[in-house]
């Protein structure tokens, strides 16, 4: 019999009209859920404008607050550059001299990456004086003094003395993990003159800069990070709010893809909540806020903590024992442990070779197809063996053509019994590329040692590649086309015909066409890749190429038909004890066919 391993005129067609379908939801769900966002947005707005926060005006505190009275230091080591604003004894801009930010304009990644500047962080610790009126140190003027490698901003309030102290660790003999490390120390005195407070509200708002190539999958990857009993859990929040106001934080951090600003306080923080907004265009990408208390002890406020400006790189984070390791989003459990000891273990040994890493990424899937081989040679083994019996299922079908559909089953059931086919086994290679494929969707978006590697036309192999830009934009798709995304469909394309030959058509009016659908996910696929990492992209694609060729050399060269058609007809003569899930599935066909006599019976007897 002629196997049919193409298209139709009608298959053709519902192509078309599932593809239109998919998209109608796809639109749908994206117009309600852009729709749910917007008045999600403006409910906050509503709520924060019912309960304003009291802030008194800079210039109602200390009327000499001008621009020329405010005042910039500055310290720097080989990792930090870090410059404090008088104004509010802050940290008013942050370099990592290592790295550099994407330039949308030039299309290159050139620009000094700084985490912050142009007063997008603002920090203050917020009470209420004796008369009640609400006092922000943000606002206040302080007075810098440089002394070697540390900074100290004091200001005055009421009589009252209040001293920031910043040290940075510029010894370029320290550990790494020092490098990156700012000592902060809060000392008051006289404060208790003035408050009557016993604890003072730590307000951080941050708008995250927008440093990658890809906006979208960067602004997925900002959100709110914390440790909380004793650095022992960890969570994030990439909602629009968070409420922990019965954990006491030990860290608070606002992550970004491949970058992490976050301040430790010794002593905790407490009630903390906090919101955060998307923002659609331009040069942030979320706009963060955080609230928590900290401590004052007999109405003064000695406390210290630290700052961590630092590149999300696994050994660095690790290396502050902090549970700072968490912040990278490798996935939970076994996928986050197969992208730890596997991925970025095996990337790193390639790597070491002195290759480019699109050729390490390329031997790393070729690693991983030779770890599973065996399965995909008894997937091949299996469609193989389905196509031998091919003839005896259509034989079937045809016989038990106007029967109960439940007997031609069971007649399918059984040839596939006689034949020694399990059909479950087929299940085990999708099972085993299900946890690979969502790992690898973490790893190439958030592995550092990837930023900035280019590979043929791909110039960030952690960002899309746009070789095709368009003059305008497609629904899902965006202003560009990348082209290791349509390779990549291109290949799936290919493989999905040449493994879709032996698939049966469905038995029952009304059933989908498997085959149509398999057509189908390769397209939506590519609505996926257009915007993700080109190293995932060129990834699967080298994947499904090689499973082409895997598919050539099992069916031209390991397997014989011959001999798999010999070793069925043996099969079909040896005894076979029915297996468990075999007879549970007897047993609920013949139930099934018991009841639907019955109720066929009733019918009869009301008639």
């Amino acid at each position: 019999m002629q196997q049919n391993n193409g298209l139709d005129k009608s298959q053709i067609i519902s192509f078309a009209v599932l593809c239109l379908v998919l998209f109608g939801f796809m639109f749908y769900f994206q117009r309600n859920s852009a729709e749910e966002e917007k008045l999600k947005a403006e409910q906050q707005k509503t709520e924060q404008a019912k309960t304003p926060v009291k802030q008194t005006p800079a210039a109602d505190i200390n009327p000499n607050v001008t621009p020329n009275a405010i005042q910039v230091s500055n310290l720097a080591n080989n990792e930090l550059k870090l410059e404090f604003s008088s104004l509010g004894g802050q940290v008013s801009k942050v370099e990592l001299l290592k790295y550099k930010a994407y330039d949308h304009k030039t299309d290159k990644a050139d620009l000094p990456l700084n985490l912050i500047t142009k007063n997008n962080s603002s920090y203050g610790f917020q009470f209420k004086d004796k008369s009640g009126k609400t006092v922000n140190t943000k606002d206040l003027v302080f007075s810098p003094v440089v002394n070697g490698n540390t900074v100290t901003l004091t200001a005055n309030y009421n009589g009252a003395a209040i001293q920031f102290i910043y040290t940075l660790n510029n010894n370029p003999k320290a550990e790494l993990k020092d490098q990156y490390t700012l000592d902060f120390k809060v000392r008051t005195q006289g404060l208790a003159n003035v408050t009557s407070d016993n604890k003072a509200d730590f307000i951080w708002d941050y708008q995250v800069r927008n440093l990658e190539k890809g906006r979208a999958q960067e602004q997925s990857h900002s959100e709110f990070s914390y440790a909380f009993n004793n650095y022992k859990d960890y969570d994030y929040d990439g909602r629009t709010t968070m409420d922990e106001e019965k954990e006491t934080l030990n860290w608070i951090g606002v992550k970004q893809q491949f970058f992490s600003s976050v301040i430790e306080s010794k002593t905790g923080f407490t009630h903390s909540k906090g919101n955060q907004e998307t923002i659609e265009e331009g040069e942030y990408l979320k706009k963060l806020n955080f609230e928590g208390f900290v401590a004052m002890n007999g109405g003064e406020f000695n406390q210290d903590f630290t700052w961590y400006f630092m590149p999300l790189d696994l050994p660095l984070l690790k290396s502050y024992d902090k549970n700072f390791d968490e912040i990278l989003p490798l996935g939970w459990s076994f996928i986050g442990a197969m992208n730890r000891y596997f991925f970025m273990w095996l990337y790193s040994i390639i790597a070491g070779w002195g290759i480019s890493a699109g050729w390490v990424i390329f031997l790393m899937t070729i690693i991983v197809k030779l770890i599973l081989s065996p399965i995909m040679y008894k997937q091949h083994k299996l469609s193989a063996m389905m196509k031998v019996i091919r003839p005896e299922i259509d034989e079937a079908n045809a016989k038990f053509k106007d029967a109960d559909p439940m007997k031609k089953q069971q007649a399918t059931m059984e040839i596939y019994r006689k034949a020694g086919v399990n059909q479950m086994a087929g299940c085990l290679p999708a099972l085993v590329q299900i946890p690979i494929f969502y790992a690898l969707f973490r790893f190439f978006p958030n592995f550092i040692d990837l930023r900035g590697q280019g590979f043929w036309f791909a110039k960030d192999l952690t960002a899309y590649d746009d070789l095709i830009k368009l003059p305008f934009k497609i629904p899902f798709l965006g202003d560009h086309l990348s082209v290791f995304a349509l390779a990549c469909t291109v290949v799936i394309l290919i493989y999905t015909v040449m493994t879709s030959g032996n698939m049966q058509q469905p038995q029952q009016e009304g059933m989908p066409n498997m085959k149509v659908i398999m057509y189908i996910f390769p397209i939506t696929f590519l609505f996926f890749l257009n915007t993700s990492a080109s190293g995932l992209s060129w990834y699967y694609f080298v994947s499904n190429a090689i499973n082409i060729l895997i598919i050539l050399v099992i069916k031209y060269v390991i397997l014989d038909e011959k001999k798999i058609h010999a070793q069925i007809q043996a099969n079909k003569e040896k005894p076979k004890a029915e297996g468990k899930f075999q007879k549970r599935m007897r047993e609920m066909m013949e139930k099934a066919q018991e009841a639907q006599k019955a109720q066929e019976q009733t019918k009869g007897k009301k008639k």
